[in-house]
């Protein structure tokens, strides 16, 4: 049953089968690895807007989801999250969108982003 601390678990690897049918069957290291990403940098603070949108609406739709659909198990959950990514997917093809492995990925991350604003802040 995935509640409690199970669940917690699990939701935090919401990317894994996610990320797999968003992008085609590419896992969360594959992604990171094509981006060129460090050692645990956060693979949706490395997305233009297009990209971060449609992993944003795969989230959000995937939660909604296992809670309507009341997802019980783990096995149901992962297949949950692999659907909602492929749909999603379909959607961005379909609407003749760029897939997303193919966005481009920003020159700055979120989080650089963010310090650099601080710091004109602090200069201001």
């Amino acid at each position: 049953m995935l509640n409690g601390k199970r669940y917690n678990f699990f939701h935090n690897l919401v990317g894994y089968y996610g990320y797999k049918g968003l992008y085609n069957g590419e896992t969360a290291d594959d992604i990171a690895k094509r981006k060129g990403l460090r050692y645990r940098e956060d693979i949706l603070d490395n997305m233009g807007s297009d990209e971060l949108i449609a992993n944003l609406f795969r989230i959000s739709q995937t939660e909604q989801k296992l809670k309507k659909d009341n997802i019980q198990t783990e096995r149901e959950a992962n297949q949950t999250h692999y659907n909602v990514g492929r749909i999603v997917r379909k959607a961005i093809q379909e609407a003749g969108g760029t897939m997303p492995e193919d966005l481009p990925t920003p020159k700055k991350s979120l989080r650089e982003l963010e310090k650099e604003k601080k710091n004109i802040k602090k200069i201001s």
